[in-house]
């Protein structure tokens, strides 16, 4: 899912700007699911390592938008 961010950071860098709201919610929910993960009694470690990349792609695309 978060694999579809990367033609958005092209576009991004080929000067055609995408809205940053989706990125950026996108990352915010990666991380509580990522924090829900990490903070169980037992670490649900499918939980932590499906929603990382969605932390590191909304990130960039979000930070992509502003600098083009």
């Amino acid at each position: 899912m978060y694999v579809s961010y990367i033609p958005q950071i092209i576009s991004n860098f080929s000067g055609s700007p995408v809205s940053p709201l989706q990125p950026l919610v996108a990352m915010v929910n990666a991380t509580l699911w990522t924090g829900y993960g990490w903070f169980k009694t037992y670490k649900d470690w499918p939980v932590i390592i499906s929603n990382v990349p969605g932390i590191f792609f909304g990130l960039i695309t979000v930070i992509t938008v502003y600098i083009h």
